[in-house]
């Protein structure tokens, strides 16, 4: 009787591990202080320092006293609308028509898309695009986050809450006592790239090449650097390399499985991507599900640690972990802005915004509006309107993975608490210097208990 011989194994490419996006951007602007970029606007909220620095507060305090939204004539990225108030960006991102999400007017980020000039001066066939559903306007942006959406239910999400509590208390379990060690490396990336792992059904002995792709796509900065914008290039190529060896062994699945590569594979919407397509679905998910959490994570044990009566409220009354984490994203906003493009001239708040204009959300100013939220420098986890932030934006393209999100840093906390665990901030605090993704690079802590 004749044996059928196993499939053969898809070979995986080979693919970089370094340099981070961090130490490749730190490395040239030491060699290259110049080309750092220039902000002499005083109301230029897209300068990267004031977020390394933790000291966005004020400016913003300042413009949303003066105004719903303002004109920035002139930035790196170009001139912009920066909008601060709560009530502004809602009433934007309202009307999705009328402030275009697209790839096709610029995207997401405040930065400039290369124009067929600028592309041609540096040697590009064609202006580099990642079109991806976060960045595509309706009919496209509804199918495609269809595709995804099933794995982000209710019901889905309780399904996996039993893995994702049993894989963070085991890494809890683990944790030094007694010595320093970086919270942001041995707990918030290791879940993080962990969950992400398991969504793609990823290899998991390469699942930190999942943050290492997510630094260098959302980091924003490098976009300002010919030569790191190559490397950029080059390093995301490899990893649409990497996820298509195994969109292959997909295919070869007798049944369809669950994980988000199979499911982009059996959809009408996503099945006949274009490679430039493929990859920036990619880079969202991967960004979506790596950042946002993952800096959160890290967000809760620096908030806690400032606000100790808090973390005292926390201690003694674990019935308000819910809201702490409403709470906390709110304090933290781990993406700060989302871009939109104006499609024809209309008025927002007495101010009169033209076609082609870039329209700058600023949620991390949002989330602190005193219209909105009394004393929003203060960490309170009895808020009782913590729900009403904009952490994971609003609208049609409010983040599919939201609740997923909100489950992982409720068990995190749950966990912790179960185990009378106390995080303190015993060392380096350093922050990402961007002003896109917003978070922590480093954070020292030594684990006590309560």
């Amino acid at each position: 009787m004749a044996t059928i011989a196993p499939p053969t194994p898809v070979q995986r490419p080979q693919v970089r591990r370094e340099p981070t996006s961090y130490e490749a951007l730190k490395a040239h602007f030491e060699t290259h202080p110049e080309e750092r970029p220039r902000h002499t606007h005083p109301w230029d909220v897209s300068r990267s320092d004031i977020y390394f620095e933790d000291k966005w507060q004020p400016v913003f305090a300042e413009m949303r006293k003066a105004g719903q939204l303002h004109w920035i004539p002139e930035s790196p990225f170009g001139p912009y609308w920066a909008v601060v108030g709560h009530k502004a960006i809602q009433h934007i991102e309202a009307l999705p028509e009328t402030f275009s999400s697209s790839w096709e007017h610029g995207g997401i980020t405040i930065l400039n898309r290369l124009t067929e000039e600028e592309a041609a001066a540096a040697g590009i066939d064609a202006p580099r695009e990642l079109p991806m559903f976060i960045a595509m306007d309706r009919p496209q942006h509804t199918g495609q986050r269809r595709t995804v959406a099933p794995k982000f239910t209710p019901t889905a999400i309780a399904d996996m809450e039993a893995e994702i509590r049993q894989r963070t208390g085991e890494l809890l379990d683990s944790l030094p006592r007694g010595e320093v060690f970086d919270w942001v490396d041995t707990v918030s990336i290791e879940l993080t790239t962990g969950m992400l792992a398991i969504l793609f059904g990823f290899p998991w002995e390469d699942r930190r090449l999942l943050t290492f792709w997510s630094d260098w796509s959302g980091d924003t900065e490098l976009a300002t650097v010919r030569e790191l914008d190559e490397l950029r290039w080059s390093i995301l190529q490899e990893m649409a390399a990497y996820f298509q060896s195994l969109w292959v062994e997909r295919t070869m699945d007798k049944e369809p499985g669950n994980d988000l590569i199979s499911m982009m594979i059996h959809s009408p919407a996503m099945n006949q991507m274009r490679p430039e397509e493929f990859m920036g679905n990619l880079v969202l998910l991967i960004v979506g599900g790596n950042d946002t959490t993952r800096n959160t994570m890290s967000g809760i044990i620096h908030a806690l640690d400032k606000f100790p009566d808090q973390r005292k409220l926390y201690e003694e009354n674990p019935e308000l972990i819910p809201n702490a984490v409403q709470e906390i994203l709110r304090m933290q906003v781990p993406l700060a802005h989302m871009r939109r493009t104006c499609t024809e001239d209309t008025e927002v708040f007495g101010q009169t915004i033209k076609k082609g204009d870039k329209v700058v959300l600023w949620y991390i100013s949002a989330n602190r509006d005193e219209e909105v939220f009394d004393n929003p420098d203060k960490l309170d986890i009895t808020r009782e309107n913590a729900r009403r932030h904009l952490a994971f934006g609003y609208g049609i393209h409010r983040c599919v993975g939201a609740r997923l999100a909100e489950l992982q840093l409720r068990v995190l906390l749950e966990e912790m608490h179960k185990r009378r665990m106390r995080v303190h901030v015993a060392g380096d605090v350093e922050r990402v210097r961007a002003n896109f993704v917003h978070g922590f690079r480093k954070l020292e802590v030594e684990v006590t208990t309560f």
